[in-house]
């Protein structure tokens, strides 16, 4: 099972979820720890090459970007409460910078 490793401020946003959202939140990156893909997810391309986004419904909409491609860790990049249709645009930069941050620390 690999480990959780948080970047940024992404463990103490992930905190802020409610609690039911924040135990949704756990199952779903214990699923991806064990080497499984979470219930639901789509792959997030614009912010690189084997990100993620897990999908939580519980008292309105949650996201939690990650990236599991590495041997070490599952690398949770950003954790937010989604308010519109279309993820912010500021939401996508972020985990993208982390995302640049973290490839650039396994070369």
């Amino acid at each position: 099972m690999k480990k959780l490793s948080f970047i940024g401020s992404s463990l103490d946003d992930l905190k802020n979820f409610p609690a039911e959202a924040r135990r949704s939140a756990g199952f779903e990156l214990d699923t991806v720890q064990r080497g499984n893909m979470p219930s639901d997810f789509k792959p997030l391309l614009s912010v690189g090459a084997g990100a993620y986004e897990i999908r939580i419904h519980v008292q309105g909409e949650w996201r939690i970007v990650y990236v599991a491609k590495f041997d070490d860790a599952v690398y949770v990049l950003h954790a937010f409460h989604k308010t519109t249709q279309k993820t912010r645009r500021e939401d996508i930069e972020l985990a993208a910078r982390r995302y640049k941050q973290l490839v650039n620390s396994h070369d």
